[in-house]
């Protein structure tokens, strides 16, 4: 039996609180309205909604404390605000405290729709993920690891892999967001139909459109010939955007037409064509941060941001790094034939400890090299590149100091003042400042997880995660 949504409507006016109602009125959701924050506090225990719209100035507070309530409750419901024109800062901040996304008043029946029912499904799919918790791998298509944060990557893409819903795949260079959405499709219903990719960011602004929509015999100087683009090559299967934030605005503005109709016209043309796609994005920018500052639509991100994917870091993968460097090793010794083997503790120690700034994608030249410049059954310490062994992450400003080494009691070869790892004696990492903070609140509320994640401003299952991830971690 499919279950209806249920809808807290948190709105102090009661007009507008009717007009949202009857812009539902045909939708499949039970709305339960409150008009002040102690009803509001007293329908998120009695009524348990699956998703709370909520406005933030209200008679007797702020929405904003009712956030921080919500983040506290077993299985949370989705937010969403409702903000006054104008108060972008306001919405921006609430989804950085949790919400899943905002309003800005006046909206119509469309965008409330629409809106709500990303809420739905991603709710629908962040259950469906619990339901699956307790199966753990070690890889996924190509990717490696068995992290905490990669386990909810391969779960997600399992799922929205299942469904024709927009997925929007955020993360830093080198972290994979390419192999996700190959991932996506291979394992979708469209795995058969074409897969096409373009990279708004490497195609001049002038030939864009003509790459994404294609053109017409004579449509611009140069065009001596018709052109399918992208989306009618797509026909069927999935468009993948990659960097959809390098994107110009006027072509935004036709792409959302695109996504709203599924017609389009090629350059030169006025004939309307309609094509079956379905859409895949990328970017390593925040888009969130692209659309407050203009440079990205804010109606294209609600249509396409519908089940964000976030690729983590390599240092927030706990020992897949090194999984990963294994597997490189293995790779990269037979195709140069070398004899290496492994690992040292020492290389270990020193791979585990660098942060990665260039993800998985630096991770894989390093052992390249390592592999091309030496040879022996073991790849020992001194064989990594400089700035794994010293910590220093390369800013382009080069000081010639010498550095005595902590870790082998030696000097370091010549290179930036100051490297990462001498520094470790006088510097705290941020993990153990977030390990001894989490402990303390704990501690504070006897125990109490929930008590402690409200203290901290956290959602109790990011102190779940830290916690294990402490527990499983190497001595």
């Amino acid at each position: 039996m499919k279950q209806i949504p249920k809808v807290l409507m948190v709105e102090d006016s009661a007009s507008l609180a009717a007009v949202y109602q009857a812009y539902l009125e045909d939708s499949e959701y039970e709305v339960v309205t409150a008009e002040t924050l102690k009803r509001a506090r007293a329908s998120l225990s009695s009524f348990r909604p699956d998703i709370v719209l909520l406005d933030i100035e209200l008679p007797d507070g702020n929405g904003m404390d009712f956030l921080a309530d919500i983040k506290n409750v077993e299985n949370p419901p989705k937010v969403i605000v409702m903000t006054a024109h104008g108060s972008s800062d306001m919405a921006v901040e609430a989804m950085r405290q949790g919400a899943f996304d905002f309003l800005t008043k006046p909206f119509d029946a469309a965008r409330l729709r629409v809106t709500l029912a990303n809420a739905a499904s991603r709710l629908q799919l962040d259950r469906r993920i619990s339901e699956l918790a307790s199966l753990e791998r070690d890889h996924f298509g190509k990717f490696i690891g068995k992290s905490l944060a990669m386990q909810a990557v391969y779960k997600t893409i399992d799922l929205l892999a299942a469904s024709d819903a927009t997925g929007f795949i955020v993360g830093e260079s080198g972290t994979g967001k390419e192999l996700a959405v190959e991932a996506i499709h291979q394992r979708s219903p469209r795995r058969d139909k074409p897969f096409v990719a373009i990279n708004c960011g490497a195609i001049p602004r002038e030939l864009i459109e003509s790459e994404l929509f294609g053109h017409v015999k004579g449509a611009f100087t140069g065009a001596d010939k018709p052109r399918e683009g992208a989306v009618g090559t797509a026909n069927g299967g999935t468009l993948f955007l990659d960097e959809i934030c390098e994107m110009d605005l006027d072509l935004q503005k036709k792409l959302l037409r695109f996504i709203q109709t599924g017609t389009f016209c090629k350059v030169g043309s006025n004939r309307l064509e309609k094509v079956d796609v379905r859409f895949l994005c990328a970017t390593n920018r925040d888009p969130l941060v692209e659309v407050r500052e203009g440079r990205f639509r804010e109606d294209l991100y609600y249509r396409l941001h519908v089940v964000p994917v976030r690729m983590p870091p390599l240092r927030e993968r706990d020992d897949d790094v090194l999984m990963i460097a294994r597997h490189f090793l293995r790779q990269f010794s037979a195709r140069e034939e070398r004899a290496f083997e492994g690992f040292t503790p020492e290389a270990e120690q020193a791979i585990r400890r660098y942060p990665w700034p260039g993800n998985v994608r630096q991770l894989q030249n390093a052992v390249h090299q390592v592999v091309v410049l030496n040879d022996g059954p073991l790849v020992e310490r001194h064989m990594l590149p400089d700035p794994v062994t010293s910590g220093h992450i390369d800013t382009g400003v080069e000081d010639t100091k010498t550095v005595k080494d902590p870790l082998s009691g030696g000097p370091a070869v010549d290179g930036p003042m100051a490297p990462h790892v001498a520094r470790r004696q006088r510097v705290e990492p941020l993990w153990l400042t977030e390990k001894s903070a989490i402990e303390a609140a704990i501690e504070a509320c006897d125990g109490n997880i929930n008590q402690a994640a409200g203290l901290l401003e956290v959602a109790p299952s990011t102190i779940y995660r830290k916690l294990q991830n402490w527990k499983n971690a190497p001595a």
